[in-house]
Formats: C-alpha cells, structure tokens, sequence
C-alpha cells in the first residue's frame, strides 16, 4: 500500500508545476467550485497511476492544481464513492495521496439530506461531528505507523478553528450557515422515512453517501479537516417529498456561489 500511494505522489510531484498545502474535494452539484481555480493544471484521473475512475453524474473526474483566492490549492473535481463497488482503500486512496503530496488541510463538501426540523432546502451546514454507518471501516486492516497510528483519537475530526472562522465568514456576508452532525452511510438508495427518523433519534443532523470515510482518513494522518454540505433534501416528518440525482444536483448548483465564497474566504486566511 505504501509503495502504490508513493508510486501516484511521485507521478504527480513529477508533473505539478507548484506545492499545494490545501486539499479539496467537490462534491455532488458542486464542481463548478473548479471554475474558481485560475492558473490552473488538469490531470483527468484515467492518466494517474493508480486511481480509481468516478462513475457519477456530477463528478467529473479531474485533479486541479492551481490558486483560490491566491492560494495554491489541489482540487478533485469528483470523489469516489463506496456504492459505486470501490473498497474503502480506494475510495480514501486519493486522500492518502494528497498527504504525500505534502496536503495539510482537507476542505470536503457534499450534498446531504436534512433531519434536523430547523433546517430548510439549499442551507449551508457545517459539518461539526459525524457518525459512521459505513459497513467498512476506512482504517480496516493493516495499520501502516508512516500514515498514522492503529487507534486514533476522534474527538476533533473537523477543526474547532476553521469552523469558528467560517461563522465569520459567513456573517461577514449575511450567509446563514448551521452546524451539525453529519451521517454517512452506504447507499446508494435515499432514505425511508424511518430512516431519516433513527438518523435523527441517534444524534444526526444531515445524512450522505460520502466525507466520512475520506475525514477519517485525513484526520489518521494529521490533516486538518473541514466539511460542508448543502441541504439538498429533507428527511423531516410532513416535509419528506420524492427526491432525485438530478434535484440534488440543482439544489447544489444553485447554493454552490455561497459554500464557494466561504471557503475561498476560509482558504485565504490559512
């Protein structure tokens, strides 16, 4: 495993014209995020060794290196998934890269179904806490000391620092953000009613199909790590209607200018 992660880090640091510290992943509905990025190298994932190929719509499946608001930034412009049949290894395989390429902070955004009733369709939440429902664990099988030890401490997964800026940020602005805890879950079928409901009796706020297991793997190896979602959904009693990809990605587009504008933000003052 190490040898395959040194193998890809090598390739890329052989054509990356700079040394990015911030590492971000655009989520569902969220990769015109990547139109912000100026001086910019794309790298299609088909011509890295050993990357997996995104099969979504609305992941486009590029590598982005360039400057966000004057910071030099490395963006995946679509994830991986573990529905699409990938193990947990690939599916975190691109953020174990991003720490040999030498990636200190991870930005994550994603779109989520909201169960919190105060929570309404196209708000911002941060990301404060999760829990994983995931059938794999991230950090199953051999643990490897060069990436990060066997047990890790999760108390503080998304960085207290960065979320407080954020909330500046955001009412700097007039952006209204939330906070809350977000559910990552298996997938790919949306959720029952009862679902949403034992989601929301176990402590959640939002539920996705993604961020969790790229969070944990970030926060194995010593990145800071701060996430976003776009409520594209509601899981709320009387409030649950029908939903498709296709909503989720317009509800996404539409509410992408802001997630944009407060990371851009967030990122400039690293």
């Amino acid at each position: 495993m190490l040898q395959t992660i040194q193998q890809t880090a090598d390739f890329l640091l052989s054509v990356m014209k700079t040394r990015p510290k911030v590492g971000i992943i655009l989520g569902t509905g969220l990769g015109d995020l990547a139109n912000q990025i100026t001086d910019r190298q794309e790298i299609p994932y088909s011509e890295i060794p050993n990357f997996p190929i995104s099969t979504v719509k609305g992941h486009s499946g590029k590598l982005l290196i360039g400057k966000l608001g004057g910071v030099d930034v490395l963006a995946m412009q679509g994830r991986f998934h573990f529905y699409e049949g990938y193990p947990m290894e690939k599916v975190t395989f691109p953020v174990r890269v991003m720490k040999f390429l030498g990636i200190e902070t991870l930005f994550v955004s994603n779109a989520a179904g909201g169960m919190n009733p105060e929570f309404e369709i196209g708000e911002l939440m941060i990301i404060n806490d999760h829990i994983n429902l995931f059938p794999e664990h991230p950090l199953r099988g051999k643990n490897y000391d060069e990436l990060g030890p066997r047990f890790p401490d999760m108390h503080e997964v998304y960085d207290r620092k960065l979320i407080a800026k954020a909330f500046e940020i955001a009412a700097e602005h007039n952006i209204r953000v939330k906070q809350g805890v977000y559910v990552g879950t298996q997938g790919p079928t949306f959720e029952t009613p009862a679902e949403y409901k034992y989601f929301s009796i176990i402590g959640g706020d939002a539920v996705g199909m993604s961020t969790v297991p790229e969070a944990i793997v970030a926060h194995h190896m010593g990145m800071r790590v701060f996430g976003m979602s776009i409520i594209t959904d509601l899981g709320v009693e009387g409030k649950i209607v029908e939903v498709s990809h296709e909503e989720v990605q317009e509800v996404g587009v539409k509410k992408q200018p802001l997630m944009a504008l407060i990371m851009t933000e967030l990122i400039k003052s690293l």
